[in-house]
């Protein structure tokens, strides 16, 4: 198969390039765009640690081919934080709850929850729990990663009010 011009806007910078049409998403944003904050975990979907949001839907990079994100806005991880480099909401709470150990699911729970908490600002334990359920961590136990999200909601409810 011949390969294929896409043009996908990464954090609100145009990007353009040829590739295979079998490139992945997560591989185009690491590779082509150098931005490594995506990471690759499973590489089928299970695990969360690619998510990224297209056109702000949470998405696995690793299940979406860069040909499919052609046209559209993708956001990483290194997009969620303010163009000063302040951590955004979420970034903080994760940092002040200590939902991250060795960091290497980070990117796409924090990805993931910037995406969650935009659709449901209040949500319950449960609503959280089922929320981030896409996504996996094995040195948290996962208690530091419930309490950032709360702890986010909590300050994004204040923020609105």
């Amino acid at each position: 198969m011949a390969d294929v011009a896409v043009v996908v806007t990464v954090n609100g910078q145009r990007r353009s390039a040829v590739v295979e049409p079998r490139l992945t998403l997560a591989d185009f944003l690491r590779e082509r765009c150098q931005l490594t904050g995506t990471h690759l975990g499973c590489e089928h979907g299970a695990c969360g640690a690619c998510t990224v949001l297209l056109d702000g839907q949470a998405v696995r990079g690793c299940l979406v081919f860069a040909v499919q994100a052609d046209g559209a806005s993708v956001t990483t991880v290194e997009g969620i934080a303010g163009p000063d480099g302040a951590l955004s909401t979420v970034q903080q709470a994760f940092r002040e709850h200590h939902g991250l150990q060795c960091g290497f699911c980070t990117p796409g729970f924090v990805t993931s929850v910037t995406a969650f908490l935009r659709d449901n600002p209040s949500p319950t334990d449960q609503e959280i729990r089922d929320g981030l359920s896409g996504n996996l961590c094995r040195c948290t136990g996962y208690q530091g990663i419930l309490a950032a999200v709360r702890a986010a909601a909590a300050t994004i409810n204040q923020e609105t009010r």
